[in-house]
């Protein structure tokens, strides 16, 4: 068991699948399924990665999917950081006092 029930969830569905897309997609897009990917509360009493489950959103939308992730978290960041920008805010004062547009 990797998630109970009220834990928060995601979830993935497939809306359409490969080959049922419009025929302006372009053609190697057309050729994957459409994916949905949602968050929400578990509605099961438990389930494992894999389960086909159903989720409350936070909104209180019901929908169901595949089990993907338990307690889902962004893992985004903006990148290392650049030596170069550290005085750009000093050198835009500067330029701007310089040609009078700070007071």
């Amino acid at each position: 068991m990797d998630a109970k029930k009220g834990e928060w969830v995601r979830i993935q569905s497939i809306v359409l699948p490969a080959g049922e897309r419009a025929s302006s997609v372009p053609e190697d897009t057309a050729g994957k399924p459409l994916e949905l990917w949602n968050k929400g509360f578990l509605l099961n009493d438990s389930a494992s990665i894999g389960d086909e489950v159903e989720v409350e959103t936070y909104i209180g939308r019901k929908v169901s999917g595949k089990l993907v992730e338990v307690a889902p978290h962004w893992t985004h960041n903006y990148g290392d950081y650049i030596p170069e920008t550290e005085f750009i805010g000093r050198q835009a004062r500067e330029i701007l006092e310089q040609e009078g547009g700070l007071n």
